[in-house]
């Protein structure tokens, strides 16, 4: 079991977040988010992954972000087709970055039609499941995880939307489903602000997740 921070923005909270070793860490790319993030990553341990997250955004600006801040895996958190997220990979292979990890995010309500992922199931390594809500994302509630019992694929996913510490025993008992959940996303429920986060709250969090 893996498990990702997002929304991360100030140099000295990134190093301290990072000293935790979750195994990605998160970074908007997306100029209206609260968490935009307009600076530099200092250098973190190896074993953690950057993530870059866009919304609607051309190939070009990700490949852009993705040689800047040598990032390991891209979010795309918007409309993106089928058809731009195979255009994004293709580039990704055309300049050698095969090993960037593609992860598509589909916000959740409980009406949602998991028909619409097969076609994405070739174009992206993962799935990210997020609260349908007014923002892409960092909407700070969670939906029902019980619509998961209705997911139809063995493609990995990313459980995001709104999970706090009060959700951890819940997070833990659906880590013991059949689902194949591949990491816990945190964000905005272990803030103090937008894009600072609690490092104490973000330590007892990755200390309660079951990883094994």
């Amino acid at each position: 079991m893996k498990t990702k921070i997002c929304g991360m923005k100030y140099p000295d909270n990134i190093l301290e977040v990072g000293s935790l070793l979750p195994d990605y860490m998160g970074f908007i790319f997306w100029e209206k988010s609260a968490r935009f993030f307009d600076g530099y990553i200092p250098n973190l341990p190896q074993s953690i992954k950057k993530v870059g997250v866009f919304v609607n955004e051309t190939v070009e600006n990700i490949v852009e972000k993705v040689q800047k801040h040598d990032l390991q895996a891209v979010q795309l958190h918007g409309k993106e087709s089928v058809e731009f997220c195979l255009n994004l990979k293709t580039e990704f292979q055309n300049l050698k970055l095969v090993q960037i990890e593609i992860i598509k995010v589909f916000s959740v309500a409980d009406d949602f039609d998991f028909s619409v992922l097969a076609p994405f199931e070739a174009v992206c390594d993962y799935f990210l499941f997020d609260t349908k809500g007014k923002l892409p994302g960092g909407n700070g509630t969670t939906f029902d995880w019980k619509v998961l019992e209705n997911y139809p694929s063995t493609k990995p996913f990313f459980l995001s939307g709104g999970i706090g510490i009060e959700e951890m025993d819940a997070v833990n008992a659906i880590l013991k489903t059949n689902l194949p959940v591949y990491a816990i996303d945190v964000n905005s429920r272990f803030e103090i602000e937008p894009g600072l986060k609690n490092v104490q709250l973000c330590k007892d969090a990755l200390k309660r997740i079951d990883t094994n």
